[in-house]
């Protein structure tokens, strides 16, 4: 009986023990699959032992606390918005604590300042509901209550009474129902219903407080609460830390950038606020664009990032002219350079003059009639004024140079005066090497009244130079000079005050921006900024500068830009040289460059149609420069 008894309970038992390790088999699995992250299998195990269900129940809640931890890390790390980051992470950190409404605190040196507020149906405060927050604020450092200087590194939980937050009012009431009304909860009735409180500190990586989270709760909250929102404090501070510290890089990059085009717009008179309006004007244009749902922009559209660019472009479109020189920039007559030359030549024509009356006084000593001496003076006086007052009128390059008033210019060039002191005595090293590439000839020296000196011609050096092939694309035609300073040859100028050197140098301001854009490590989402800053002089049909870009081979916003500096500069009042255009002026001088195929004639039409011509007049216009448009006159 009894070994009948022990062969009959074998089966019975290992029946009974794989009824209790089959479940434990599975939280094996489970808690493997736990291990490698896999949270997809809920765990649920149907046991009659008190134990095993007792494990299961406290896996379970395990995997949906680690879970929902990981869940909480990947939503705040993807948000990249810091004025988004705060209600979203202030949202998760309520939901996974279940508590109905919370503040989220940002540090301020010893104050901590109310930054969002949720109220329980997960809506943010508006910026009213926000103001009111100044009144509840957690007490300073070394201020408040035990519990709260508890809190200053540790987290404190309990009554709202006991946490003693400052109110603004005096005593120690704490948080009553007036400070949830300033919250802006009164609405949900909670100011009897919320007595407890959370109050935990986001310490960041070196220790120091960089904000605290207030969680309003109805029910005392549990360890279990406390512990989960302390562990994910955490990495909220951390990931407040160094959104913080991105956005401290974007408002300091931010001001460099406007100091840049602050600088370029304060060191010539010629560009004013040439620099800040052409952004405003490019992005006018864009959103017209973005707004369109016709036509050759109906799918244009720009991402939030699209639009970063943009910004940085356009206030970076002209950061080259901080290499350009003054002199060249405001060069306003044909002599000009850090002084205008034209007092050298008047000197001259003065000692031609004195000139004449001692020929006139030597020829009367000789024995001829005064009056005819005297004739001969003022004669030659009024030619030397005239021939002055010509190449005075040359000088201010105003009116085209025909080919009749030039050879009246070398004419007057011809003429001689005499000089006795040494030129090569007190000027720079640099000039006086210039001057050695001839010899000196022995004092006194007739001279052209009007020259072009070797000491007159400046050197390209290989830096200035621009390589066929070289690896930014540029094609331009490189004049052989750096400068040419050649009295003569400047004034023979035919159109405007700038030599062929001086214009190259000018353009030049589009290589020295993409040259410079170029070497900033732009993060991925800004790399086309130097395409997009640097083709605001290129042409659609190829005629442009540096590149000589067609349309095809430019970007919608680059094309936007071009119309955009153009409009500026025509209308733009602040100019010492030129007076502002009005709106049916520049519009017809648009006009002419969109049939020359030197603007894109589809964004002149919708800069037309869509009004952001008029848009920009009235903002940044003078009154009585706005005359009347008729917009198909300038499309047809």
């Amino acid at each position: 009986l009894t070994l009948l008894v022990i062969a009959l309970s074998i089966p019975v038992t290992w029946l009974l023990a794989r009824l209790i390790s089959q479940p434990l088999r599975r939280l094996v699995h489970d808690v493997d699959a736990i291990r490698h992250f896999d949270f997809k299998q809920p765990i649920a195990v149907d046991t009659l032992v008190k134990e095993t269900q007792d494990l299961a129940l406290t896996l379970q809640g395990m995997q949906g606390t680690i879970s929902h931890f990981l869940e909480l890390s990947m939503v705040v790390a993807s948000e990249d918005n810091f004025e988004r980051l705060l209600p979203r992470l202030l949202g998760e950190t309520l939901y996974a604590a279940q508590a109905q409404a919370g503040v989220l605190y940002l540090s301020d040196g010893t104050r901590l300042i109310p930054a969002c507020a949720l109220r329980p149906d997960d809506r943010a405060l508006d910026a009213q509901e926000l103001a009111g927050l100044a009144r509840l604020q957690l007490p300073e450092e070394g201020a408040g209550s035990a519990a709260w200087a508890q809190a200053e590194h540790q987290r404190a939980a309990g009554p709202l009474l006991g946490l003693a937050l400052h109110t603004g009012r005096v005593g120690s009431q704490g948080l009553v129902a007036e400070d949830l009304q300033a919250m802006g909860l009164e609405a949900c009735r909670l100011a009897d219903q919320l007595q407890h409180g959370v109050a935990i500190p986001l310490m960041n990586r070196r220790h120091e407080r960089v904000g605290a989270m207030l969680l309003l709760l109805r029910d005392p909250p549990d360890e279990a609460q406390v512990s989960f929102v302390a562990a994910f404090s955490g990495s909220a501070a951390v990931t407040l830390e160094a959104r913080e510290l991105i956005q401290s890089q974007k408002q300091l990059f931010e001001a460099f950038i406007q100091l840049i085009a602050g600088a370029i717009d304060a060191k010539s008179p010629y560009t004013g606020g040439h620099c800040a309006r052409v952004p405003e004007l490019t992005k006018m244009l864009a959103r017209a664009a973005c707004a369109q749902t016709e036509g050759p922009y109906a799918d244009f559209e720009l991402s939030e990032q699209d639009w970063e660019a943009v910004h940085v472009a356009a206030w970076l479109h002209d950061c080259g002219k901080v290499t350009t020189p003054e002199y060249v920039v405001d060069k306003s007559t044909k002599l000009e350079t850090i002084y205008d030359r034209i007092h050298e030549v008047r000197m001259r024509f003065e000692v031609l003059k004195r000139d004449a009356v001692i020929t006139m006084h030597e020829a009367i000593a000789a024995g001829q009639p005064p009056a005819a001496a005297r004739a001969t003076l003022e004669a030659a006086q009024r030619e030397l004024d005239a021939d002055f007052a010509f190449v005075a009128t040359c000088n201010e390059g105003g009116e085209y140079l025909s080919p009749e008033k030039q050879e009246r210019l070398k004419a007057i060039a011809q003429r001689r005066w005499l000089r006795t002191l040494d030129d090569r005595l007190g000027i720079s090293h640099e000039e006086r090497s210039r001057k050695a590439r001839e010899p000196a000839l022995p004092l006194p020296v007739q001279e052209p009244l009007l020259a072009d000196r070797p000491e007159h011609r400046f050197e390209r050096g290989p830096q200035d130079q621009i390589a066929p092939d070289n690896r930014w694309g540029f094609r331009l035609q490189v004049p052989e000079l750096l400068y040419n300073r050649g009295e003569l040859y400047n004034l023979l100028v035919s159109r405007g005050t700038l030599s062929a050197e001086e214009r190259y140098k000018i353009n030049e301001h589009m290589v020295q921006t993409i040259k410079m854009l170029t070497r900033l490590p732009f993060p991925k989402h800004l790399r086309n900024v130097p395409e997009i800053a640097g083709g605001h002089h290129e042409k659609m049909d190829g005629t442009g500068y540096p590149k000589r870009l067609r349309r095809e081979d430019m970007s919608p916003v680059a094309r936007m830009m071009a119309i955009a500096d153009i409009f500026e500069a025509l209308t733009a009042v602040d100019r010492p040289y030129k007076k502002g255009k009005t709106l049916s002026e520049a519009l017809k001088i648009m006009a002419a460059m969109r049939q020359d195929q030197h603007i894109d004639p589809e964004l002149f039409a919708l800069f037309l149609r869509s009004g952001v011509y008029l848009e920009y007049a009235q903002r940044y216009m003078q009154p009585a420069l706005i005359d009347t448009i008729v917009i198909e006159d300038y499309l047809t």
